[in-house]
């Protein structure tokens, strides 16, 4: 997928204009790069455009996935992109599912069992039909 098509998507299922989506996805990105390990955050960046794979880069800082449950994860994004807490979580929701559309739906199903359970909500309208978190 390409990158306008990304962001004209997440814009599409936030309601936002152009700007705005592009600060809320790169919002979701690196708040997802810190929750992954680093392996898995590359093989997600490879398979984007090349403007969203400079956000999800791993660093020797996020390279262990941080533990963050979904609450604190959309406080995060809330302030990275200057929004409110109900628009960032719609915003958690709109790039997932965009995420999803853009990425073999295996490799998204890797990204979806890293995130706890408390995701589930955020994540699952993004999986496959008939797919289902595997926990263990």
């Amino acid at each position: 997928m390409e990158y306008h098509t990304f962001v004209d998507q997440v814009g599409q299922r936030t309601g936002t204009p152009t700007a705005q989506a592009v600060e809320l996805t790169r919002a979701v990105l690196e708040t997802l790069a810190e929750r992954l390990t680093g392996g898995e955050v590359l093989d997600l960046a490879v398979q984007l455009p090349a403007q969203l794979q400079v956000v999800l880069k791993p660093g020797p800082e996020n390279e262990a996935a941080q533990r963050l449950a979904a609450a604190e994860f959309v406080t995060r994004v809330a302030a990275r992109a200057h929004v409110d807490e109900a628009t960032a979580h719609g915003a958690v929701r709109a790039v997932f599912s965009t995420l999803r559309e853009a990425i073999s739906g295996g490799d998204f199903d890797d990204v979806a069992v890293q995130l706890p359970r408390d995701y589930r909500e955020l994540v699952e309208p993004a999986l496959a039909p008939g797919s289902a978190l595997r926990r263990p």
